[in-house]
Formats: structure tokens, sequence, C-alpha cells
């Protein structure tokens, strides 16, 4: 049959439409896709993570060197106007040879759109309860309050931009973004309880694999403990923060399977009975609790040489870790060059101090942050007044009143090993505390007759180990390092400051713990 030349050209004109149409096609697809997964908005983007949220609860042994010292859970649940997320933790700590009882609890509300409502954060460790709470004014602001013992609320508001969400919630939303994959990094804008600000936090995924998680339990009376009776294979995806702040293994749902904690704890999903029942049980047997392993001693860092037993005056150190940057590694008597740190004991002149109490109100603005307080620092509080003032006496002399309370705090603070968040207040009451007390109360007390002053923290070398610690800074002629808990005044050189401020920058330190490495290079 024989084709003319008009019919291949009717033809031709027919294939032409039909590829015209496939590529229209394919544009408006692409257009749908780049809508969808480029322009949408933040608030889009989470309604879509917000469907995809299914409730439930799990449950985690709270485990040290293998060892169970706690119980945590973890429970969603979908309701009218909401999703809903609660966290507890109990956990027994050894802290310098001691037991100590931690518990947090962390309530969340996020609308079905998987926007941040409400959220309530309760700490209580050795006796010294806290609670942060906050809730969100549209996609503009979020109002927090925070209470310690002892201490008036203290309540304030801050501009966010869009919908944010709080950092327990990150491992979830980086899983139920899109499907998990290798390499894939998620960045979401999250309120940060270290800075009391808002701020982006970035997580990725490193890898894949296999998990055997114990679903129910049965009680094995010749061993007189709850044992395995179903277990379940799940697919599970390790996401890590740039920052050091979450590190674990989460799931297809969100959920975590495992994580590993600062000072070597690690919470491992299983079973109610044999999560909480079998730590119980253990805690009835053993009577005197065996330590698991000593939360300091898991955090110190060996040093390479020993130091000498007098105080050191100079010292110079290489540090190693996978960042240093954004920490107070830099200013006053240390110097960086690279990752090379130099610490210099201060000299008399440091310790002449530019002004005379009471103190100027050009003082005062100068250092209104260093001799402001907070709900942890009541500065205004008038047992803390009333003590300053005693220790002061008839003094007018910085230096020498600095001094003075840098003696009392150590002579009169018990030095006990604690795992708790740190009040001025209750530090002055009980006595009692480890390093960030004693440093807090001393902070308290010289802001109290305004000299400025500052929490300084980082490691400190004791025993042949650098061990994390706080101590003080106080402005006289220049800032300068005291130890209330040491009693040193000025600290010696082996004093490694690595932030400076309250508890949110101390917070910073959690990306050093078990990342850190101290190389001694000269000493005198």
């Amino acid at each position: 049959m024989t084709t003319t030349a008009a019919e291949r050209a009717r033809r031709g004109r027919r294939r032409g439409i039909v590829a015209v149409s496939v590529l229209l096609a394919w544009g408006v697809a692409l257009a749908a896709l780049v809508r969808r997964d480029i322009l949408r908005t933040p608030a889009q983007a989470y309604a879509e993570l917000g469907l995809r949220v299914n409730p439930g609860n799990v449950f985690y042994a709270v485990e040290q060197n293998g060892v169970a010292i706690g119980y945590a859970s973890s429970t969603i649940d979908t309701v009218a106007d909401g999703i809903t997320f609660r966290d507890e933790l109990v956990a027994d700590l050894d802290v310098a040879g001691t037991r100590q009882r931690a518990l947090a609890r962390t309530d969340i509300k996020l609308s079905r759109a998987f926007a941040l409502r409400t959220f309530a954060l309760d700490v209580d460790a050795a006796g010294s309860p806290m609670r942060l709470s906050g809730r969100t004014e549209g996609d503009t602001a979020l109002v927090y309050a925070m209470r310690g013992v002892g201490s008036a609320v203290d309540s304030q508001r801050i501009a966010v931009e869009g919908p944010i969400l709080v950092p327990t919630l990150l491992p979830l939303a980086t899983i139920l973004k899109s499907p998990p994959k290798v390499g894939r990094s998620a960045t979401f804008r999250a309120f940060d309880p270290r800075s009391m600000g808002s701020r982006e936090i970035t997580l990725q995924i490193l890898a894949e694999s296999l998990f055997v998680v114990d679903d129910s339990a049965r009680f094995d009376a010749g061993r007189g403990r709850w044992v395995s009776a179903l277990a379940d294979t799940v697919r599970a995806w390790r996401v890590g923060a740039a920052d050091g702040g979450f590190n674990g293994w989460v799931d297809a749902q969100g959920r975590v399977v495992e994580s590993q904690q600062a000072g070597g704890l690690t919470l491992r999903r299983m079973a109610y009975e044999m999560a909480f029942e079998n730590w119980r049980i253990a805690q009835a047997s053993r009577g005197t609790p065996t330590l698991a392993g000593d939360v300091l001693e898991a955090t110190a860092i060996a040093s390479n040489v020993p130091l000498p037993e007098q105080r050191v005056q100079r010292l110079r150190v290489k540090l190693m870790a996978p960042s240093l940057s954004g920490f107070d590694l830099q200013g006053g008597r240390q110097t960086l060059d690279g990752t090379t740190l130099t610490v210099r004991t201060e000299e008399a002149p440091a310790f002449v101090a530019d002004y005379v109490l009471p103190p100027a109100p050009a003082h005062r603005q100068r250092f209104r942050a260093e001799l402001a307080g907070d709900p942890l620092l009541q500065v205004g509080a008038l047992p803390i007044i009333r003590q300053a003032v005693a220790i002061a006496g008839d003094s007018r002399d910085p230096r020498e009143i600095a001094e003075r309370v840098n003696r009392w705090v150590h002579e009169n603070v018990e030095k006990v090993p604690t795992f708790s968040i740190p009040n001025a207040l209750s530090v002055l009451t009980d006595r009692r505390g480890d390093c960030n007390e004693h440093a807090q109360l001393f902070v308290a007390l010289t802001r109290a007759l305004g000299i400025p002053s500052r929490v300084a923290s980082g490691v400190a070398y004791l025993n042949g180990k650098f061990y994390f610690h706080a101590w003080a800074e106080v402005y006289l002629g220049s800032w300068v390092a005291v130890d209330p808990t040491w009693g040193q005044f000025p600290a010696d050189a082996a004093h490694l400051r690595v932030v400076t401020g309250g508890l949110g920058r101390q917070a910073e330190l959690i990306r050093l713990i078990g990342t850190l490495r101290i190389e001694v290079e000269d000493v005198q």
C-alpha cells in the first residue's frame, strides 16, 4: 500500500501533537513536584509530617556499661485537636562514688499540622527540681517560663520565624520528612533550651542497620526476672546532629530504637517488663546498689604526661576534637593558635580593680550582663544580698571582697558530688554541692555586691586526668579566673576554659564529651 505525502504529513503532525502533549504533561508534573517539594512553605511541610505520625508507646532500659540503671518511656497520642508526646526517664547515676536518682519528663503538644503549641520539661536531680515550660503565639513568638527551687518564675518572650519544634522531636521529624536514606539530611528551626532562643538544627542520616527488639516478655521463675517472649527485627537508621546533640538509631516510624547519651549511658528499646520490672527487681535484690560506672570518670580525659603537684603557672596543650568552633577558648589568659591552647595564670596588674564599690551607674551599664540575675542566679534575693554584705564587711576593694567571697564559698559549702541543676539560693541554704554549685553561688554573691562575674566551664587537671569542671571569672582590672571549689585565687593554669556563661552555654560542653583529647606540650 502506498502512503501519499499528505498522509505522511498528517501522521507527522499527530506524532508532533503526541510529543508536545507528553512534554506538557511532564512539565506540569515537574511543576507540581517543584511546588510540593521546593516551593512549599515550612508550615505545609510540617503539616505533611503530622499526617505520618502514628500513636503508640515504647519502653527503654537505661544502661551504663551493660548494667541497667534506669527506665524510660516514650508515648505518642493523637487527640481531637492535636498530637501529644510524653517522654519520661528515671535513672540512678553514680557520681564520684555515690548514687543519685535523676528524674526527667517532657510533655509536648502539637497541632494536627505538627506545629508546636505547648511544652514542659521537668527535671529533678538530687532533690533540686526545675521546670521549663513554654507556648507559641502563632508562628511569630514563643513565651517560655523557667523556675527553680526557691526562685520566682522567669518568663520571657522571644521572636521566632515560622513554625518551630523542640529538639526532642527532631529525630522523628528527620525520618518522617521523606523516605529515610543514608546521606540525607534535614534542617528544622527549633527552640534551643541551651540558648533560650530559636535556631536551625541539622540532623543527618549516617547509617542503616537491622536490630532485634524484644516486643513482649514472660517471667522466668528460675531466673527471677523477665525474659524475651517474642522478638522482632526492626530496620533503623542512625541519626546524628552536627552539634553533638542527638546520636542514635531511629525506626521508620521515627521512634528511637537505641541511643547513646553523655557519660556512657545507653537507651535500649525493649518490652516494658524487661525495661522496668527487671530494673526494679535488680534494685530490690542488690540492697546496696553496685556502682555501674562513675559518670565523672567516664567523661574524664587522660593526660599524656602527669602535671606537677604544685600550682601550674603556664600550660600549653594541643586540643584534638571534631570541631572547636563556637567555644570561648580565646581571650583573657588563654591564647589559641590553631589547635594549640596556651594558658597563663594572671599576674599582679590584673588584680588591681579599675573601680570601687559601690559601683557607679556607668559601671553597672558597662557590665549589665555580668551583674544581672536569672531564675537560678538570684542576685536580688534578700538571703543572697545579706550574705554578700556580711562577707564584704567594711571593705570597698573589689579584689579583696572577691577573694573573701571565694574563700567563704570554699570553706562553707560542703564538697558533695551532685547531678542536679545549680541554683544559687538553694546552695546558700543547703551549703552543699559540687563545682557547679560553688561557682553559681560565688557569682550570685559577687554580682549582688556590684562585682562583675560569670561562670566559666571547661576541663581542669586532677590526679592524672582532665575532668569537666566549672569555676568562675571575676572582673577586677581585667577578667581573672578563680576556683571556689578548690579554693584557688587565682585558679591555676591547669584550668582550660571552654565556655563562659550559664546553663545554656555550659550545655555546649556535650559536644566535647567522648570526643575531646588533650596532649600536654609544655608545663611550667
